[in-house]
């Protein structure tokens, strides 16, 4: 299914993005640049990981954050983990990042 839709990250308190564990590195890529271009202007983002498989989560989310901390002008950045469970076969966790640095972490938000 596909959804489009259009928002402008103003409206939006704490953005939330998904990604699910099992694909490719392109798609952890393209989720963590998109998470550090919102941390400029945002002070936290809340990121779901999802997989069949459980064992496939604490190994990209540590992946995750590793890229996310090696960008270069990366902020001082914090990792918290959130609630995780099980729907039917599929397994998530939360992770909440917060950037202590940044035009983001001024904000009031």
């Amino acid at each position: 299914m596909r959804v489009e839709y259009t928002f402008s990250l103003d409206q939006v308190d704490i953005p939330y993005f998904s990604v699910e564990s099992m694909e490719g590195p392109e798609k952890l890529f393209r989720l963590v640049t998109l998470v550090m271009n919102v941390l400029f202007t945002r002070p936290r983002v809340d990121v779901i990981f999802h997989s069949p498989n459980k064992d496939d989560l604490p190994k990209k989310i540590s992946a995750f954050e590793a890229i996310v901390k090696s960008a270069p002008a990366a902020p001082q950045l914090e990792f918290r983990a959130g609630n995780s469970g099980s729907l039917g076969s599929s397994y998530y966790c939360w992770v909440s990042i917060h950037s202590s640095g940044g035009r983001g972490a001024s904000s009031p938000r």
